[in-house]
């Protein structure tokens, strides 16, 4: 099944709420000016653009890698092509022409590469784009396996009027299935899933080190909230010597 279908990219943005309300977006953007320090970013899985346009609009210029060509799509009705180029390709693998002095990777996705071998590649192709001195940012959600008593497999993360949005683990392959439930008055619901590796963040400054990166920081948001073992996610920043 193709996960990055017309239809999902289609109803990908949300506009002013979720990942696109500007509470979430602004920080975002605003850490990843300062990251970027004058130079040039790349976005690996860069979607439909939602931190490539604000942070090209702030004056960073930005390349992205993309699999998806529906996700670029959407991103075109929002900036051509001169203005935020995109190579088709598996951001663990594609390149893009010149160096950068960001490599910018958020929302999870670099879950998305099922394996531990795709996903040190991913690291590596971050690195091979980098000049020195550049930093490499995963914003990434920590696996919430205390959650998980003996012999239960599923944690419930959201619960809304019409939404149910719930994880399946198997911790033996390190996977998760996110699972999303989405239901009006009637009696049917519509449901999506996306399937991921999860990563620890001690498995993460490995791969990094294979890679050659250090780790520079690591907070529990954009805001820079002090990184502590209840944090849900984090914002990792590495650095190329």
């Amino acid at each position: 099944m193709e996960l990055w279908d017309a239809e999902t990219a289609r109803r990908y943005d949300t506009p002013g709420t979720g990942m696109f309300a500007a509470e979430v977006l602004g920080p975002t953007v605003d850490r990843l000016v300062a990251l970027a320090d004058g130079g040039r970013a790349l976005e690996l899985a860069i979607g439909t653009g939602r931190v490539a346009v604000p942070l090209a609009e702030r004056g960073v210029p930005v390349v992205g890698i993309e699999l998806s060509p529906h996700m670029v799509e959407q991103l075109r009705t929002k900036a051509d092509e001169n203005t935020i180029p995109v190579v088709l390709g598996d951001m663990a693998t594609a390149t893009a022409p010149g160096e950068f002095s960001l490599v910018y990777l958020v929302f999870n996705t670099i879950a998305n590469l099922l394996t531990q071998e795709e996903q040190v590649a991913c690291f590596r192709n971050a690195a091979r784009h980098l000049s020195p001195g550049g930093r490499f940012v995963i914003e990434l959600w920590v696996p919430e396996l205390r959650k998980l008593p003996p012999g239960v497999q599923a944690t419930v993360w959201a619960c809304e009027p019409g939404y149910i949005g719930l994880d399946t683990y198997d911790v033996l392959h390190q996977r998760v299935v996110s699972h999303h439930f989405r239901f009006d008055e009637g009696r049917q619901a519509d449901h999506g899933w996306t399937p991921h590796r999860y990563i620890w963040p001690s498995e993460l400054d490995l791969m990094a080190q294979l890679a050659g990166l250090t780790l520079e920081s690591r907070d529990a948001d954009w805001d820079g909230s002090e990184f502590t073992e209840d944090s849900r996610s984090h914002v990792s920043v590495y650095r190329r010597g």
